[in-house]
């Protein structure tokens, strides 16, 4: 498929809702334990998969979980003054390897979603 600009909008689109769902994640996934973990997850899945809904390629999950993972690895890295908001417990780790896993599923699924043709109604 030739890039067209309403495509090209679209991944950059995708890229930038992954970040902020990986953003909300990481402010959520250790509040309300295991709710919050959950919740985070399903966001993420919801992206991606809906993602590869929109695009009806594979490219719309790798858009939107780039977007997730800069965006996590951003919010991973300690400052200067020592604050950090993914720490080393494990419903971090959860968080961020649950998010990659389902990265992954979304991404090798084996048939993308059938876009629905609008009904016809053959002659009489």
């Amino acid at each position: 498929m030739t890039p067209t600009p309403a495509r090209i909008g679209g991944y950059v689109l995708l890229v930038l809702l992954g970040a902020v769902t990986g953003a909300a994640g990481v402010l959520v996934h250790a509040a309300w334990f295991p709710g919050g973990l959950l919740l985070s997850l399903l966001a993420a899945a919801g992206v991606f998969y809906g993602g590869m809904y929109l695009t009806g390629t594979k490219s719309g999950v790798g858009a939107s979980a780039a977007g997730w993972l800069v965006a996590i690895v951003l919010l991973t890295v300690s400052r200067p003054e020592g604050d950090l908001l993914i720490g080393g417990s494990s419903v971090s780790y959860a968080y961020m390897l649950g998010g990659m896993a389902i990265a992954v599923i979304c991404a090798t699924m084996t048939q993308l979603p059938q876009q629905v043709a609008p009904r016809a109604r053959l002659g009489k």
